[in-house]
């Protein structure tokens, strides 16, 4: 029968998910899939997690929605005790913690709300002047067009690009392919940190906004951690020029690098954070804008009013979903044990692949690992582009019963593999063993059609 769904890939058929459980997902015709991605780092706490599931019943039963222009409620208002209680804060000013919660629906909602809530600041601190976006290339911040406009996936924004808001770039922290020969990491994070406050010198500090960084990078370059002191140079950068430091932690964040927000390993604090996807664990849409008592105080001192808004905002299901998914993570003793489990597929990863020719480096934080795949180890040469390498092991791995997020144009937008992993936090040894092995072998046949395709 005819699919009248329209599929991200049209020329595609999808086989069709009918049930879950724990870090598998089962197909209609019965198919196991080991979830090694969490779908796209979602599936924090896996399928039909009893709790989750009994929370979201209870909320059903007393309450389904209610628009934000009339109502609060009560599941939002503990949400937002939540995470404000759970923030991280390193400095001594307490204007500069963590304090209001803006939750929206998706992680580009989250950053589109983070862009526009930074320009009224700027107008309503008296500062119309600051209308210049900073981010890093290689990086992925949403689908909206103000996310893709201070994005630096390239390949998204090609077709949008004549539609964008004015962004600039800098470089991507990306060690393996950046630091060059003899330069210490300490000599690599000062090189960009100088670049970046070139950049805010070149385009005018009075002029510059805010800068939307990943603490880790995700899908675009695939799990890239930052080197050591670069985000303490950043946050110093930010300060120095009264520019506002917003931390996209859409992917990285919500327990995936090993701490509830991965900006707490960098021991810095932002203006604002961006947190989805494992808010919720699949379980229900939600995303939030989580800003400091300053950026608030702005507002209440000057219009009153964010000019800004979506229907679902502040959703009673989500907010309870949500809250059970921090509940489980307390409960279940999630974040410690993320990092027990990181540390064992990070050891399986290396007895598999540190000596394959065609993986150059193995990287990530916590349950956020990356292979960056390459044609030559030796020289880190890609693949060829039109070998597309990451579309056949991602078919290759779903055949072979394994969910992973294959990605191209690592590099610049076209040159580049790499394969995304970001399991549920909850996998078990056995399943990491399993996960590691069906990879090994999805990513040798993938290698081999891939050659056989371009005939070499």
């Amino acid at each position: 029968m005819e699919s009248h769904v329209f599929h991200r890939d049209s020329r595609k058929t999808y086989a069709e998910a009918v049930g879950g459980s724990g870090c598998w997902l089962f197909d209609r015709k019965g198919k196991r899939y080991l979830d090694a991605c969490g779908g796209a780092a979602v599936s924090a706490l896996g399928h039909q997690h009893p709790t989750i599931i009994q929370a979201m019943h209870t909320q059903i039963d007393k309450l389904a929605y209610a628009h934000t222009s009339f109502f609060s409620s009560e599941p939002a208002e503990q949400l937002a005790d939540k995470l404000v209680g759970s923030a991280p804060f390193f400095g001594s000013d307490p204007n500069q913690r963590l304090d209001r919660v803006y939750f929206v629906s998706s992680g580009s909602e989250s950053i589109e709300a983070a862009l526009k809530l930074a320009r009224q600041v700027a107008i309503e601190r008296g500062e119309a002047q600051r209308t210049v976006f900073l981010a890093r290339r290689q990086s992925y911040h949403g689908n909206t067009l103000g996310a893709l406009s201070v994005g630096g996936n390239a390949w998204r924004r090609e077709p949008f690009k004549d539609l964008l808001m004015p962004a600039e770039h800098v470089d991507a922290c990306y060690e393996y392919r950046g630091r060059v020969q003899g330069e210490s990491l300490n000599d690599y994070s000062n090189r960009l940190v100088k670049q970046f406050e070139d950049k805010i010198l070149e385009l005018g500090p009075s002029r510059v906004l805010a800068f939307v960084v990943e603490p880790v990078v995700g899908a675009t370059l695939g799990a890239v951690p930052p080197t050591p002191d670069y985000f303490r140079g950043i946050r110093e950068i930010c300060s120095r020029y009264g520019i506002l430091l917003i931390l996209d932690e859409v992917m990285c964040g919500m327990g995936r690098t090993g701490s509830l927000f991965a900006y707490e390993q960098e021991a810095i604090d932002p203006d604002m954070v961006c947190i989805a996807k494992g808010l919720g664990g699949g379980y229900q849409p939600i995303a939030a804008l989580m800003v400091s008592k300053s950026i608030h105080e702005s507002i209440v001192h000057g219009s009153g009013f964010f000019q800004h808004g979506h229907t679902y905002l502040g959703h009673p299901i989500a907010c309870a979903t949500a809250l059970a998914v921090l509940g489980v993570f307390s409960e279940e003793n999630v974040l410690a044990e993320t990092g027990r489990r990181s540390r064992y597929f990070f050891d399986l990863l290396h007895q598999a692949f540190d000596g394959h020719p065609n993986v150059g480096d193995i990287r990530g934080r916590g349950l956020f690992l990356g292979l960056e795949l390459v044609a030559d180890r030796d020289t880190k040469a890609p693949f060829p582009p039109s070998h597309k390498l990451h579309a056949v092991l991602k078919s290759t791995a779903l055949e072979n019963g394994l969910m992973c997020y294959p990605m191209g144009g690592t590099i610049d937008g076209r040159y580049g593999d790499h394969v995304l992993l970001a399991p549920p936090l909850v996998i078990s040894n056995q399943e990491i063993d399993q996960a590691v092995s069906m990879l090994t072998a999805s990513l040798d046949k993938a290698l081999r059609d891939s050659r056989a395709t371009q005939g070499s």
